[in-house]
């Protein structure tokens, strides 16, 4: 199971490296709400992962059925970031005391919940993660039935991969919690509408490149 194990270290380091509006988005959350909402992002981020990764090895048939429509998944997706990255540019507030202090937001149960949410759909409907993992689960269930256990074989690969991204997800929120002291409201500011730009033009590119080339892709 060594095989097994350094593929789903390679996985899980060519997921948790790859450039998208989720890294930019962890780090947005750890330093705009604090370490326990950038955790709680982060769940519904892995949440979606494992989700999509039942759905490749379990339910193939209802994947194949998504795909034929990945370009409706790819625009709804890119309208989710550019909606977001709106709000975050134009209407996110960064909320302060009487002496123009950083104040820290009081979470309610519901808020928790749309950060979960938020981590989980903003990962769901990035096509580039939905085809990470079709792709890799069909090549590792056409790898496992060369070895003695294959169910096993993919379980270690897979289960490896999602611990990795998953700790190198908190590693972020740990490192974005630590530099939130630091920060002013002047660039929290910046950093919000930094972040917003990021999402519109992750989103705008998404959406371009769909429409552009997804015919030429099928």
């Amino acid at each position: 199971m060594v095989a097994a194990l350094f593929k789903g270290l390679a996985l899980g380091f060519l997921l948790a490296i790859s450039v998208g509006p989720v890294i930019f988005a962890i780090i947005k959350q750890s330093i705009n709400h604090g370490h326990k909402a950038g955790y709680v992002f982060v769940a519904g981020v892995s949440s979606s992962d494992i989700t999509l990764l039942l759905i490749c090895n379990f339910f193939t048939s209802l994947f194949h059925t998504a795909l034929k429509h990945q370009t409706l998944i790819a625009v709804t997706g890119s309208l989710f970031l550019i909606g977001v990255g709106i709000y975050t540019f134009f209407f996110k507030k960064v909320v302060v005391d009487e002496e123009n202090n950083l104040k820290e937001k009081v979470f309610r149960k519901r808020d928790w919940v749309a950060i979960f949410l938020s981590g989980y759909f903003m990962n769901m409907l990035n096509p580039g993660v939905f085809i990470f993992w079709f792709a890799w689960s069909a090549a590792i269930l056409a790898d496992s039935v060369t070895h003695a256990d294959p169910f096993q074989y993919r379980a270690v690969v897979f289960g490896t991969c999602l611990i990795f991204v998953l700790a190198t997800d908190l590693l972020k929120v740990s490192l974005a919690g630590k530099l939130r002291p630091k920060l002013t409201v002047k660039n929290l500011h910046f950093i919000n509408r930094l972040s917003g730009l990021i999402l519109i033009g992750f989103g705008i590119a998404l959406c371009w490149g769909i429409l552009s080339f997804g015919d030429k892709l099928k």
